[in-house]
């Protein structure tokens, strides 16, 4: 396994940022940043800190995009430009800290439901937007494979596939929690060589626990021997909920991932 090993904590976004210390003493190399609460990048004093920590650690750097109430496929443009922009903007503010942000595709909502291809339409022209700012910045923008809820696009390998194929500064994250949520694990292993980037954690199959490795149903001694065969990025996030359970699923993670 070559894949450097980062964390990553969307439940501490409002915490104090010295948590963050406790990763690389974990054993960590490094940490991504959910571009939340405390960590908006395009905060100046969030930014600064963030640089702070990364100053004076050696942790590597990666960050996942900001999704609460933002959606690429909405029939509401205004809001549709809105979701666009703040991705955009994270990016930017993201691109002197890493080469990797990860995006989350949008949902139908109950006007989308009369125009379903229309939906699929306008985040593809959304992607193609974030992609082209992506590129200019040197990042890859990687959509991410979504929870079981029926509204949300692109929870199955072929449609995260089908939706970023040839388009310019657009990759893919492989959240194998996720796909567990929907009864696909195998089928995400089946293509994790065109994965960019990898996000695991665990859970019981039927909601989105974000739990500690082995403390859900996921067979990570069949997950990590794949994809420590086959995957070529270079990270690989757990996400979890405290240091602690970073702690726990690491241990986890040194015994399957081989």
């Amino acid at each position: 396994m070559t894949a450097a090993l980062y964390f990553s904590s969307s439940a501490k976004v409002w915490d104090d940022i010295s948590w963050v210390y406790g990763i690389e003493e974990a054993g960590y190399a490094g940490w991504e940043i959910v571009s939340d609460g405390n960590y908006r990048l395009e905060n100046p004093e969030c930014f600064r800190k963030v640089q702070e920590v990364l100053a004076t650690t050696r942790l590597g750097a990666s960050v996942h995009a900001p999704y609460g109430d933002l959606n690429i496929a909405t029939l509401n443009d205004p809001i549709w430009r809105e979701s666009i922009r703040q991705l955009c903007t994270c990016i930017e503010h993201a691109a002197p800290l890493t080469d990797r942000v990860t995006i989350h595709p949008g949902y139908i909502s109950p006007v989308g439901k009369m125009m379903p291809q229309k939906v699929w339409d306008l985040q593809k022209e959304a992607l193609r937007q974030i992609g082209r700012c992506a590129a200019g910045h040197g990042v890859l923008a990687c959509l991410e494979n979504m929870i079981s809820f029926k509204e949300f696009l692109c929870r199955l390998p072929e449609e995260l596939i089908g939706m970023t194929e040839g388009i310019e500064g657009i990759g893919m994250t492989f959240d194998f929690g996720h796909a567990n949520t929907i009864g696909k694990v195998s089928e995400f292993l089946r293509y994790v060589d065109k994965a960019d980037h990898i996000h695991i954690h665990d859970n019981h199959g039927i909601s989105d626990e974000h739990l500690p490795l082995g403390d859900g149903t996921i067979a990570w001694g069949t997950v990590g021997k794949t994809v420590a065969s086959r995957y070529r990025g270079e990270r690989i996030v757990i996400e979890g909920r405290s240091v602690e359970e970073a702690k726990k699923s690491l241990a986890v993670f040194r015994r399957e991932f081989v």
